[in-house]
């Protein structure tokens, strides 16, 4: 396949799936090799870039096409996404040892925070951003948390490898935080926090024996 209609042929893929799509099932149903779609999404790249209003992004072996993030405010203005900024400071520090600890439970992400974690894995599980992958062999075989896709998407992160250092990360969480601290804030970014009252889901629920055992 000619190179510009190669190029043309995966804009229209990336735009028309809205998803991110595996490079490897590209590369397969187009017959063609794995590095021919590599090199035409780095061309692509190149053209979505800068100040343009679409940027083409890669993590964990898809291509997506995704928003500028310079342009956040203006698209909030007309449809109103649910955006990185709205996660609470608590929130980000608990995706964060997530994302470097991974796969961890709940009793272990509690540890290392201090504090009770129930509310804010609802929340991060609710927009996808953490999902079970799997259970602890020991007593009570407690569920294992890990990232996924959508995290590396939000944060702009191609793979787990490429996450900054985990000690320089928490600091920056530590001044979102503090940038988060104004009511006037608090009435704006609040999109992913849940109503208190909501109940815990019932696969979480079955953890509570988990943490009576532990202690």
């Amino acid at each position: 396949m000619e190179i510009e209609k190669l190029d043309n042929a995966l804009e229209a893929l990336l735009f028309v799936s809205g998803d991110g799509l595996k490079i490897s099932d590209i590369a397969e149903q187009l017959e063609l090799q794995k590095s021919e779609i590599n090199n035409a999404i780095k061309r692509l790249k190149e053209k979505y870039s800068g100040e343009s209003g679409i940027h083409l992004i890669t993590y964990n072996g898809k291509a997506q096409l995704s928003s500028n993030p310079s342009y956040a405010e203006v698209v909030s203005q007309v449809l109103n996404p649910i955006k990185e900024k709205a996660l609470s400071s608590a929130t980000l520090e608990t995706i964060a040892i997530i994302a470097y600890k991974q796969p961890i439970t709940r009793l272990e992400l509690e540890s290392i925070r201090g504090v009770n974690c129930d509310y804010v894995i609802q929340v991060l599980l609710k927009h996808n951003l953490i999902e079970v992958v799997g259970r602890k062999d020991v007593i009570g075989k407690p569920l294992l948390f890990g990232t996924t896709d959508e995290f590396l998407k939000r944060f702009q992160i191609e793979s787990i490898k490429d996450l900054p250092d985990y000690e320089q990360l928490l600091e920056n969480i530590k001044i979102i935080s503090m940038e988060y601290d104004s009511d006037e804030q608090k009435g704006l970014y609040n999109e992913f926090e849940l109503p208190q009252e909501e109940e815990i889901p019932e696969f979480l629920q079955g953890e509570e024996l988990t943490r009576i055992e532990s202690n």
